[in-house]
């Protein structure tokens, strides 16, 4: 074995995150790192789960974790015997803080952090290693106290990388053979707000793409609809080399939901925002993150939140069925019986599916440019469309394809003469 094994949970940012953590700790073949997060009770749940398998299955190493649930909750990761560190979510981008010496426990106040990441040595722009797509933080932290969501806690305020740095970075990974960069963030649409002359997402990506013209694709993670200004719109919607696949936070679908959640925007502009973006671009993919069984969700607001599935057509869901986060406002809310929650997820993810496979089936006879990835075989298509090819195409290129037919929710192609 070569260097830490890591073990991540949640999102692109924790995913760039441990491809950080892998450099600064590549000397180090005994330990094991837990990248938590702290999304949901379930997500915790995990992360528990892992360390008492990695303890069992090699009870010589050290396990380290980190992450958002070790953030907000260190203590009950220092209490459990099979972990020997836990480190917060800005020390554990410091390789000083893997040594055993600096003891047990080191989980700095995120929420006291005074430095955005422009004015860290090296910001925290990182890459998903020995892969042909790269995930490039641009942004971390959250402003906003949405009642049910305990991330701001584990992220901190909302804080910025300059675009110059982003840019070096990027044109650095395309020269390594980078072919695909997904921009993260915890709160991207707020991108630039802390830096000076207030630079937005649109911006940066407009930068991004003149300064880097080698770049084939660039993706966005997880926007909020309601932040998707004119030049981010017109980018995403003009722009080739931007890909036609948007991942809105939605959450609810329901107007009188989204408000006890503390969102700031209605069930009409989600609609709004989709069809106009559907009008510009019809192949642009929706994807969406949908909250089932929001305390107070009675059925008829749950089936608001099923009925945005299927008007904003939404074929990459992200469903979570609710949990409450101790020291969150929404915890202290009328809770929804656990049967019903999980009910009412079970649907949204049908909903979900149904329209993922009505989707895939009308791309049949379409002519993708697909990303190879792993072996060959398989890669994304612009829309992130899963393709499998039939047999191994060149790793890392972009292989255009005539798509033959869907099997195991993923398009088969056959690459084109």
């Amino acid at each position: 074995m070569s260097g830490p094994e890591l073990v991540t949970f949640g999102c692109r940012l924790n995913i760039a995150e441990s491809e950080a953590m892998r450099g600064l700790t590549a000397d180090r073949d005994d330990l094991i790192i837990i990248n938590s997060c702290a999304v949901t009770a379930e997500a915790v749940r995990q992360a528990r789960q892992a360390i008492r398998r990695a303890r069992r299955r090699r009870p010589d190493a050290r396990i380290v974790v980190t992450g958002c649930a070790a953030q907000t909750d260190p203590a009950m990761f220092a209490d459990m015997p099979e972990v020997d560190q836990v480190l917060g979510n800005r020390d554990k981008l410091q390789s000083a803080s893997f040594d055993p010496a600096v003891g047990r426990v080191r989980v700095s106040d995120i929420m006291a952090a005074p430095e955005a990441l422009s004015q860290t040595p090296q910001p925290r722009i990182t890459v998903f290693a020995r892969h042909v797509r790269a995930f490039v933080e641009v942004q971390t932290g959250c402003d906003h106290r949405c009642t049910f969501c305990i991330i701001p806690y584990g992220r901190g305020n909302s804080r910025s990388v300059p675009a110059g740095a982003v840019i070096d970075r990027i044109a650095a990974l395309v020269g390594d053979g980078c072919r695909e960069v997904v921009l993260t963030g915890v709160d991207m649409t707020s991108y630039g707000a802390d830096l000076p002359g207030s630079p937005t997402l649109g911006s940066l990506v407009e930068r991004i793409l003149t300064h880097v013209p080698e770049l084939p694709r660039l993706r966005l993670s997880s926007i909020d609809s309601v932040e998707i200004d004119d030049r981010l719109f017109a980018l995403a919607t003009q722009e080739p080399r931007v890909m036609p696949h948007l991942h809105l936070s939605l959450q609810s679908g329901d107007d009188m939901i989204l408000k006890r959640m503390k969102r700031r925007h209605s069930r009409a502009d989600a609609i709004q925002i989709v069809e106009r973006l559907l009008a510009a671009r019809p192949d642009i993919a929706i994807g969406a993150d949908i909250i089932a069984g929001f305390p107070t969700e009675t059925e008829a607001m749950f089936r608001n939140s099923l009925d945005l599935v299927r008007a904003c057509r939404i074929v990459h869901g992200h469903v979570f069925p609710y949990s409450p986060r101790e020291g969150t406002p929404a915890a202290r809310m009328p809770q929804v019986d656990k049967a019903d929650i999980a009910d009412r997820a079970a649907r949204l993810r049908q909903a979900c599916s149904e329209n993922r496979s009505g989707w895939l089936r009308g791309l049949v006879g379409s002519r993708q440019q697909v990303l190879t990835e792993g072996d060959g075989t398989r890669g994304h298509a612009e829309n992130f469309a899963l393709v499998r090819f039939p047999s191994s195409q060149s790793r890392g290129g972009v292989h255009a394809a005539t798509i033959c037919g869907v099997e195991n929710d993923a398009l088969i192609a056959q690459k084109a003469a």
